[in-house]
């Protein structure tokens, strides 16, 4: 007689819910400076960034108080309720939105009504999976028009648009200099200012 080994098969991990994590990332902000995102059912931690990061925010928030008064970015790291059941949870880098937008937002604001989202990668382990794969989809999926992303490593602009079924129909990629259109908000980004953050 043959004894079989037996492996029990792991009973898959239950889902955060959109209050546990939202304790927990109020919890990582205040006590460890810790950011966290809970995107396509994964939880992923961002430490403080570097002082070039902070720079290109900046310099992207001049460009569209210059051609867009009427917007603003919010780069105080408001939070955002996504996908297509508003359970996970996202603080972009920047959020285009008109100006006023989030002056009755909680800290997780419902995304209706943002016109654009923007990060910067980090140089951290992750920022392939994170700010290339899952964020692209998580805003697509739930359906913020445009995506944009600043590629440090790359040291090129990337603009998702056109968000249909889960992910973006149009992407185009710009090095630091092209003029760079954001689709449907009536706006050309001039990107020669972000030459001065190549490492």
């Amino acid at each position: 007689m043959t004894v079989a080994e037996h492996h029990p098969t792991p009973s898959p991990e239950p889902p955060i819910t959109p209050e546990l994590f939202e304790r927990l990332a109020e919890i990582a902000r205040n006590e460890e400076g810790a950011t966290l995102e809970h995107i396509n059912g994964k939880v992923w931690v961002h430490k403080v960034t570097d002082g070039a990061h902070g720079g290109i925010l900046m310099w992207l928030m001049r460009e569209f108080m210059a051609h867009r008064p009427d917007l603003d970015l919010n780069v105080t790291g408001q939070g955002l309720r996504i996908d297509p059941y508003r359970k996970g949870r996202a603080r972009p880098d920047g959020v285009l939105a008109p100006v006023g937008h989030f002056n009755h937002s909680g800290e997780w604001a419902d995304p209706d009504g943002i016109l654009a989202v923007v990060e910067v990668t980090s140089w951290d382990a992750d920022t392939h999976a994170r700010d290339r794969v899952e964020k692209p989809a998580a805003y697509a999926d739930t359906g913020i028009g445009v995506y944009l992303l600043v590629d440090r490593e790359a040291n090129t602009v990337v603009v998702y648009s056109r968000p249909v079924g889960g992910r973006y129909l149009d992407r185009s990629e710009h090095p630091y200099g092209e003029a760079v259109e954001l689709p449907g908000i009536g706006l050309v980004l001039d990107t020669d200012g972000l030459k001065d953050f190549v490492r």
